[in-house]
């Protein structure tokens, strides 16, 4: 069946498909700039959008905030006056795309806090006009573009599909990944109507090598949620699985390497101190918080989150009881040293990372909390961990680390010499594996 275009419609299909038309991202952050770049270098005109002035002002002067994204990538792009960042939304009008990339985080209830894409839509709400395309990345739970976004942007009176456009697609951004950049992973597009559906589909084409098609919005949001369930399952397995061997006596990082051997119906993942970043402790819960909407539990999801919240303690207590037998104490009084507040390896995101958990958790145990970061200096104003907000680290140095009656290995960054660390350290409680990834065997090192 032939579906019959808008004339604005046609007119935005052929600004995207001819590289002219305006792309405006929303939301600077880990998802967004490395969007708005990508889309730059692909030769389409970029403006970026932030209400964070500090964000703008770095964007406009050429330089990047965000470690693992060049700066060397920017500064040309805003010299070819492809890239302009702005923090007035008055400004959303211009551009013929709005690509929406804030955070969605959780409540302290465990339910979806939407307050930023609700805000993001209101605004363009304002001056939404007939011939833009909307699109929202940021995770969140079927059903939010076509039941939050939609009756807000069309409070005005335009209708998606025939005055404006209205799409979803997922981010999967995995920052420091050096494999799977953004232009490197293919892209889900899914919407409501046929037009929004191929405008998207020929937006993303700039930039991606594939582009998968989805028969709705509601769907391509289902894709994203069941990535991160997917993950977030997983790795609690893995978790009570360490639980279960360590009890055992069998090392759990020498079954996951013998079993990935299996080339097919196996794949590793790994245990940790608990989970992190801004999408695996948080998404699935989106999808738990929708299904009561419809009388269906979420048990594994809720299970899978449980035992990893759970992971941080089980990290406290064995550090607490290697204290106690190396040196007859517990962790009262204590010294410790974290290494590594990121929440994964060779980034700078802190983004719900453990670590600040088990920072805070130590020093409710009455021990004191250090930490070296070689990727992250301070600790950001954070709203959950206020305690430990703008605590700056301490800098590398072995020698000095003897002091401390503990080093716990949260994040297993590349850039550490863990030989000189463990030569150094009294203790060492090491819950990613990273002693003996690196070669290292001592009774100083404690695996938890």
């Amino acid at each position: 069946m032939s579906i019959e275009w808008p004339a604005h419609g046609l007119k935005l299909q052929a600004r995207i498909e001819s590289g002219t038309a305006t792309i405006g991202v929303i939301g600077m952050g880990y998802v967004g700039l490395p969007l708005a770049v990508a889309f730059c270098e692909a030769g389409c005109p970029v403006l970026a959008f932030d209400l964070d002035r500090a964000k703008i002002d770095a964007l406009n002067a050429g330089q990047s905030y965000i470690k693992h994204i060049d700066g060397g990538r920017i500064a040309p792009q805003v010299a070819a006056e492809r890239l302009d960042a702005t923090d007035d939304l008055a400004r959303l009008a211009e551009p013929d795309v709005l690509l929406i990339c804030v955070p969605t985080p959780l409540s302290r209830h465990l339910e979806p806090d939407l307050k930023y894409v609700e805000a993001t839509t209101a605004a363009i709400a304002a001056t939404l006009r007939k011939g833009q395309l909307v699109i929202l990345e940021s995770t969140t739970y079927p059903g939010t573009t076509r039941e939050v976004m939609q009756p807000i942007l069309e409070a005005g009176g335009l209708k998606a599909g025939r005055d404006y456009f209205l799409a979803y697609s997922p981010e999967r951004e995995d920052p420091g990944n050096p494999t799977f950049s953004t232009t490197k992973i293919p892209k889900v597009v899914g919407a409501d109507d046929p037009v929004s559906a191929d405008l998207a589909l020929a937006l993303y084409r700039h930039v991606v090598p594939k582009v998968i098609a989805v028969s709705s919005a509601a769907t391509a949001e289902a894709v994203k949620i069941t990535e991160n369930v997917f993950r977030a399952v997983n790795i609690a397995l893995v978790n009570e699985l360490k639980l279960i061997f360590t009890a055992m006596d069998i090392d759990v990082w020498e079954v996951i390497e013998a079993a990935k051997s299996k080339p097919f119906g196996f794949m590793p993942f790994y245990p940790g101190p608990g989970l992190g970043g801004h999408c695996i402790p948080i998404d699935p819960f989106y999808l738990t918080w929708k299904a009561r909407e419809f009388n269906q539990h979420t048990r594994f999801i809720e299970l899978a989150g449980q035992i990893n919240a759970d992971m941080p303690q089980h990290v406290i207590r064995v550090l607490s009881d290697s204290l106690d037998a190396r040196f007859g104490k517990g962790l009262r009084g204590a010294r410790i040293l974290v290494l590594g507040v990121a929440y994964k390896k060779n980034v700078d995101d802190i983004r719900e990372s453990p670590s600040l958990r088990l920072m805070e958790m130590i020093e409710a145990r009455g021990a004191t909390a250090d930490f070296h970061d070689p990727h992250v200096a301070c600790i950001d104003n954070t709203r959950e961990h206020p305690t430990l907000n703008f605590r700056k680290g301490v800098a590398w140095d072995a020698k000095a680390f003897a002091g401390y009656d503990a080093v716990l290995i949260a994040t297993d960054h590349d850039a550490v010499d863990y030989a000189a660390l463990v030569d150094a350290a009294e203790l060492v409680v090491d819950t990613r594996n990273a002693c003996r990834r690196a070669g290292m065997f001592s009774e100083k090192i404690v695996r938890a």
